[in-house]
């Protein structure tokens, strides 16, 4: 009798595949907004589990604090602005209605108040193209382009921290311990390579997975592996579909 897929084990929810919660310091926001400007000082530069990001504790006021992502350039003993009227330099945080065009933001709230959603990643930055009677339109690091609303706060300037992921992984130890931290599973096991019993593409005298890759999205747990409800499969398709494209 062969035990449950990887599938069914990490849909069940168990401990083991879940991001731990030590080593984590609090959730990465901006302060609420109460209308007037905030004068703040960057009191530590931290690094939280699982962020790939450093953080910036600031001072909102005495025994109140707030963490942000940093950006590029910003040290201990800074002082940053948040709010309408702060001054356009990197670092500080305004309304995308005060931005002016052109400027590289991060950090950008998708919805007023929810204190940063979009741009988060370390070395990011998004593009405020232009200022419009419907929001912001705003570019990102994919090359698509969304109109935010204009009262949704952003950081000026880039996230801190990129350039991390070229320094390669030496060992298997801290890869391990980098997915753990994330809630990530490591090393991820191919289906082919297992026995029949413990996956539906295992067994064989060869690695090949036997049946088609492609399954139902109503597919019961322990079948739903693979490409789960594809539309498209194969490179053939895929060439011929990117030829398409390029004669339109």
């Amino acid at each position: 009798m062969g035990k449950r897929i990887l599938t069914q084990r990490r849909g069940r929810g168990g401990m083991q595949y879940r991001a731990p919660k030590k080593g984590k310091i609090a959730p990465a926001r901006y302060p609420e907004q109460s209308g007037e400007l905030l004068k703040c000082k960057v009191i530590d530069i931290l690094h939280e589990r699982g962020r790939n990001a450093p953080l910036a504790k600031i001072e909102l006021r005495k025994d109140k604090f707030a963490y942000i992502p940093a950006v590029t350039g910003l040290k201990v003993g800074a002082q940053i602005e948040i709010g309408k009227g702060a001054e356009v330099k990197e670092g500080n945080i305004l309304p995308l209605a005060e931005i002016p065009e052109g400027s590289t933001i991060c950090n950008i709230e998708l919805n007023q108040g929810d204190g940063g959603k979009l741009v988060k990643a370390p070395g990011n930055t998004a593009t405020l193209f232009s200022h419009t009677t419907t929001g912001a339109l705003i570019r990102f690091p994919s090359g698509k382009a969304a109109i935010i609303n204009r009262n949704g706060r952003a950081s000026l300037g880039r996230i801190a921290g990129w350039g991390r992921g070229e320094k390669p992984f030496l060992r298997a130890g801290p890869k391990y311990h980098l997915m753990r931290s994330k809630g990530q599973l490591y090393p991820r096991v191919r289906g082919v390579a297992m026995a029949s019993v413990h996956h539906p593409f295992g067994g064989g005298r060869h690695q090949h997975p036997g049946k088609p890759t492609t399954t139902s999205r109503n597919a019961p747990p322990g079948r739903k592996v693979g490409l789960v409800a594809a539309r498209k499969t194969g490179t053939k398709r895929l060439a011929r579909v990117k030829m398409e494209v390029k004669r339109k």
